[in-house]
């Protein structure tokens, strides 16, 4: 169905061409001077709350959040709309509960966050191990997903040849924006993206709504024809099955989205740029307007893409849907040869374009700082580095992480890595929302608590998801015809979560059995700082 002119390709080959440019550019001439390390990872602090919260919203809004919640609505109905509410009660969430102690706590990264009270090498790697934990699994999804997309949006033959070169291309590209652009950078490369995001976003969903004369029941109905499920469309089961178990499995990925997305690094990183309390608080609510809004209009899109398109051309692009926005603005777009399938088939596919650039550029800083600012400045050289020296390791620890996701997403190509997305939000949500919980609001979590909560609660995620359907067992999984599937679920949160939370309260009540004086040490600094953390008083 990705039939389209050569005046399609040719528009579509200049528009990224203008996007690359013109983002690159911007990137150079923001960037941070070589030892100015507070330019480098907050941008000087010196963004609006609107455009703060306009950063963080794009950041938010990843490629898997465009292409596969959109797919799962188009093919599973119900469970992709929870999906889709789960994902900007996650953002909520981080609004009234973290972003304001977040704020207060940190300084680059994570890191200095869970180090406040609890300082020392141990706590440095292990929030540097966490956070290439959580980054790395999204960062090989999203360029693996890229050679795949960009192959159907530019019509190149499906082959593994083209995948590799777009999947480098991208790649190459990302490493280019975290080590020239730095925060500010990358915040204008995610502002960018957001409007186009939006923009684009409206149009097609109001040409969705237009072609069923604004009744959104009309919608709902042909969707309901569309997908072949009837009345099941609208009910809870399509994607993960119907049995008390199935619906179990549902209903713990619907908490561990919630809890784990917004922990996410390169999410959390955002904020640490905000000028004060005040402005982060105005941020998050720009970004959360901004995400619920992006999240309606993903539900809209969705369904038409359901109503119009039908699932069975959805599955036979993409056996996940990703593509289903694509071949709605082609349905939407009319003949194939016209000016208006010409300009919308384009404008969507920049957003994708654009999209799927932000999301592994910001994720590839969020590594690349925890690599430099955690394990080399303050692991290896106790906090006496060099400005310039952290910065140049910065810029180098960007190659090589951009290298390496590369390289893991050219082998795994051919594979259903989509798992590895609900790896990175069960680690978020196991292990840096607990550790997170701790340090900010209880006052007697010790170091031996927060290193069991890192270590125990993203080795519980990993271990589990390799034992889940999601990994073996099942038509869909990675690997479909073994059969290690010892955990019954695709997700691992209902286990993962609780086990995070409880690890790190065990590693607590250890230490203030065995050294009272250490633990009774974590208290007085958490008590000193309690005010300033909290309430933003000096």
């Amino acid at each position: 169905m990705n039939d389209f002119s050569s005046g399609t390709q040719a528009t579509v080959l200049i528009l990224f061409t203008t996007l690359v440019t013109v983002t690159l550019l911007m990137c150079v001439m923001a960037g941070p001077d070589r030892d100015d390390l507070t330019n480098f990872y907050t941008g000087y602090r010196s963004l609006t709350p609107f455009k703060n919260g306009l950063a963080i919203a794009g950041d938010y809004i990843s490629a898997a959040t465009v292409l596969s919640t959109t797919g799962i609505i188009a093919l599973a109905g119900y469970d992709g709309y929870v999906l889709a509410v789960s994902t900007a009660l996650s953002l909520v969430l981080l609004m009234f509960l973290l972003a304001e102690p977040l704020r207060n706590a940190g300084r680059f990264t994570m890191g200095d966050v869970l180090a406040r009270n609890m300082p020392g090498r141990a706590v440095r790697i292990a929030a540097c191990v966490v956070t290439l934990s959580a980054t790395l699994p999204f960062l090989v999804v999203q360029l693996s997903g890229a050679g795949s997309l960009l192959t159907f949006i530019l019509n190149i033959p499906h082959v593994a040849g083209a995948r590799t070169v777009c999947i480098v291309i991208v790649g190459s590209l990302m490493i280019l924006y975290a080590a020239l652009g730095g925060m500010r950078g990358t915040a204008l490369i995610q502002m960018i993206k957001i409007v186009l995001l939006l923009g684009t976003s409206v149009v097609v969903a109001a040409l969705v709504l237009h072609r069923f004369d604004w009744s959104p029941g009309d919608v709902l109905r042909a969707a309901q024809h569309g997908s072949g499920a009837g009345p099941a469309f609208l009910q809870q089961g399509l994607q993960l099955g119907t049995s008390p178990l199935d619906r179990l499995d549902f209903v713990g990925l619907q908490i561990t989205v919630v809890l784990g997305v917004a922990c996410l690094p390169h999410i959390t990183m955002r904020l640490y740029s905000a000028q004060d309390v005040p402005a982060v608080r105005r941020s998050m609510s720009w970004a959360v307007s901004t995400v619920t809004t992006f999240c309606l209009l993903v539900i809209i899109m969705g369904t038409g893409a359901a109503a119009l398109v039908g699932s069975r051309y959805i599955t036979a692009a993409d056996p996940q849907g990703r593509t289903s926005v694509l071949m709605l603005s082609q349905m939407l777009g009319g003949a194939a040869d016209s000016a208006g399938s010409t300009i919308l088939y384009s404008a969507v596919a920049g957003m994708v374009f654009i999209t799927l650039l932000s999301s592994v550029a910001g994720m590839t800083l969020a590594a690349a700082s925890s690599l430099a600012h955690d394990l080399f400045a303050h692991a290896a050289r106790r906090g006496q580095a060099e400005p310039r020296t952290e910065m140049t390791v910065a810029a180098w620890t960007s190659v090589a992480v951009g290298t390496l996701a590369i390289a893991l997403a050219t082998l795994v190509q051919n594979w259903n890595v989509g798992v590895l997305t609900t790896l990175a939000i069960c680690i978020g949500a196991s292990a840096v929302a607990p550790a997170l919980t701790y340090s900010l609001f209880w006052r007697g979590f010790t170091r031996t608590g927060l290193l069991a909560t890192l270590y125990g609660g993203a080795s519980c995620a990993v271990l589990l998801m390799a034992l889940s359907k999601a990994v073996s067992g099942t038509p869909a999984a990675v690997f479909p015809d073994a059969h290690f599937d010892l955990f019954p679920m695709q997700s691992t949160g209902l286990v993962s979560v609780p086990f995070g939370y409880l690890a790190g309260w065990l590693g607590s009540r250890w230490d203030h059995r065995r050294r009272p004086a250490v633990s009774g040490e974590n208290q007085r600094l958490y008590e000193e700082s309690e005010a300033r953390l909290l309430a933003a008083a000096e």
